[in-house]
């Protein structure tokens, strides 16, 4: 004797070797024997053989019409059996039942299991809702598999175009669109950014990575809300200097200016801050802009200020106009010691900005040495410089790594390479030159002198402290180990960055002697360094991806030449030529600072990766090279000490940037 039952929802067929009421011992068509409860049993039968009743029903359940069965069966709950009894017309064979059985439990939206062999017709409001969702499943299905074959032949489907950002950077997987998309990307190998590139969705992978951040960090866009101009003090005193800035050459964000003014003790050295602290204050509308972004977005190429361009273009320090300032005035004896100090909040005549390429050439370490010739502000500068040295020496801390090198990127995007608009050009200037020294001193000077004034004054304020070679921001003034001050609170950079603004507009309710725009233990303050700190490290690795993804760009534009590298540390090395570091899986294992010539085989733009080979070894390790290949980053504010530059060229980016 044969039966069929139902093991873990599907449907078998056996011999019974054993029967023994409540359980059966079997054995499948298969010859795998199995014990099985007598309730799981649906039908019992003697012909046809086990191997051959689900076959042939299989084939017979094809020519039943569902939709005619569930018309014909009554609204009562049944078995299987006796419907086949009722719509064959008399006792149904053991293929017949079968047959009834497979076409029922395949059709679940007209017939609802109520146990082993039992069903009950779905009631037609129902079933009309099922089919419904069914047809629109169909719908979907098709509308996926047509937009997936647009994707495979080149071709963006219009569903998708307000999309690309979404599908790209924050896909919702229950969307049609991004069905289509990882279909296609399944079938293809490519990731859904090279198919958008494909198709042309996007039009370069320098969008791909600029689009990626503003859709994190500028879901609204880089453009700024109108806003009503701030009204700047008309009772400003106007100071008796002649000031002038130093900085790169397309730097529009003027923070920083000096003057010098010779005294019967010596001289009294300005440091001038620009101050839109003075023409907004807290809780206006310039004030909720500049905490939303907090800081300046710096990259390659381009930059997304913090304020509103003619709000910088108002308060920045340009060359023939008396600017709104706050200064911090330093008494120097003619021995080069701060004697004592002040701060004012005034008009600066600003007669000068000097640019990095104009000056350093004229202005350097070989200069000083041997004398140069005469140029304007050469007096000025020189003893800014030795000044500089005397305060560099007092606080026992170098401001800059002589043996590191900066690079300035410059991108001309006139230009359109074979990669997309955009030809990159990368120049090497070496860290701790004159200007850099001079510069970095006296911002080190006004931001450790106002923080302490601030802390001496009860005035709660942002730091930077370090202490166990931990950097970390805190509203109490604490020592900077790095710099060797007993406090460092960020003022320089107003324009710029929101924890100088802040502390901008505490200083100047210091100076005025008003209640501060943050009192202590204030929640805002606490929330505005908070977010800052996230902000401004996220800032910081944007711009370090988009230098990196510009190196890579400089290699295609110069052919994936053989490059020479400085080991760092096991197989990862980085670049002479260029700021970039990768990994060289084929290179032997070498000491810290050892010279290599490698053959760059490949670059990425859209995983921004390099593939190099080994090639050489050019010189061994020193001990010299190996100091100047110290992973330790110089101090960020060291680094405000040269008012690190804006990367941006005096050609405008192109209008998806």
């Amino acid at each position: 004797m044969n039966l069929l039952f139902e093991e873990d929802g599907a449907f078998k067929t056996g011999t019974i070797l054993t029967d023994n009421d409540a359980s059966l011992q079997v054995e499948t068509p298969h010859g795998k024997r199995l014990k099985l409860k007598s309730n799981h049993v649906l039908m019992r039968f003697a012909q046809p053989s086990a191997g051959e009743l689900l076959q042939r029903a299989e084939a017979e359940a094809e020519g039943l019409d569902t939709e005619f069965l569930w018309e014909v069966c009554g609204d009562d709950e049944f078995a299987f059996i006796d419907f086949a009894r009722e719509y064959f017309g008399h006792e149904p064979s053991p293929i017949e039942s079968a047959t009834v059985l497979l076409r029922l439990h395949a059709a679940p939206i007209y017939f609802h299991r109520k146990g082993r062999g039992r069903f009950r017709k779905a009631p037609a409001e129902i079933l009309q809702a099922a089919l419904a969702g069914l047809e629109k499943k169909k719908q979907q299905a098709a509308a996926i598999e047509r937009m997936r074959d647009e994707l495979l032949v080149g071709t963006l489907p219009e569903e998708l175009r307000p999309l690309v950002r979404q599908l790209l950077y924050k896909p919702d997987r229950n969307r049609l669109e991004t069905k289509a998309l990882e279909a296609a990307s399944a079938e293809t190998g490519k990731s859904a950014a090279r198919l958008f590139l494909d198709c042309g969705a996007l039009a370069s992978t320098h969008e791909l990575h600029f689009d990626r951040f503003l859709f994190e960090y500028f879901p609204a866009g880089t453009g700024f809300p109108p806003v009503e101009a701030p009204a700047e003090p008309t009772d400003l005193p106007l100071a008796a200097v002649r000031a002038f800035s130093i900085d790169d050459a397309a730097t529009t964000e003027i923070d920083d200016a000096f003057s010098i003014t010779p005294t019967d003790a010596g001289w009294r050295v300005g440091i001038h801050i620009a101050a839109p602290g003075i023409g907004f204050g807290r809780e206006s509308a310039l004030d909720t802009i500049a905490r939303e972004r907090l800081s300046t977005v710096y990259m390659p190429g381009n930059k997304i200020t913090m304020l509103p361009e003619d709000i910088v273009s108002r308060f920045t320090l340009g060359e023939g106009r008396d600017c709104p300032a706050l200064s911090l005035y330093l008494e120097v004896s003619r021995d080069l010691i701060v004697t004592g100090h002040s701060s004012r909040i005034e008009r600066v005549p600003v007669v000068a900005n000097l640019r990095h390429h104009d000056i350093e050439p004229v202005f350097n370490e070989t200069t000083l040495t041997e004398g140069g010739p005469d140029f304007p502000w050469k007096a000025e500068l020189t003893l800014l410089w030795e000044l500089a040295t005397v305060l560099e020496a007092g606080r026992g801390k170098p401001s800059a790594n002589q043996n590191q090198v900066d690079f300035n990127f410059s991108v001309d995007w006139s230009q359109t390479t074979a990669d997309g608009p955009g030809r990159i050009e990368i120049g090497r200037r070496s860290r701790g030159s004159p200007l850099d020294k001079l510069v970095a001193e006296l911002m080190i000077a006004a931001n450790s002198t106002w923080g302490k004034a601030l802390a001496e004054a009860g005035i709660p304020a942002l730091y930077r402290a370090q202490t166990g070679g931990k950097v970390r921001m805190t509203t109490a003034a604490a020592p900077h180990e790095g710099l060797g001050v007993d406090c460092y609170a960020w003022s320089s950079s107003p324009l710029r960055r929101y924890v100088d603004l802040v502390n901008q507009w505490q200083l100047i309710a210091w100076v005025k002697g008003e209640a501060p725009a943050f009192p202590p233990k204030s929640p805002d303050l606490l929330a505005a360094m908070r977010d800052f700190e996230l902000t401004y490290a996220a800032y910081a690795e944007f711009q370090r991806g988009m230098e990196r993804y510009w190196c890579l760009r400089w290699l295609r534009q110069a052919g994936h030449p053989a490059m020479s590298a400085r080991v760092l540390r096991e197989s990862l090395v980085r670049l002479e030529a260029i700021p970039l570091i990768f990994k060289v899986p084929s290179m032997p294992t070498l000491p810290p600072g050892t010279r290599v010539q490698l053959a760059i085989d490949s670059t990425d733009l859209v995983d921004v990766e390099v593939r190099a080979t080994y090639l050489e070894t050019l010189a061994e390790a020193s001990g010299e090279a190996t100091e100047e290949l110290d992973e330790a980053e110089l101090l960020p504010e060291a680094l405000d000490a040269a008012s690190p530059p804006d990367v941006t060229t005096d050609t405008a980016p192109p209008a998806a940037a």
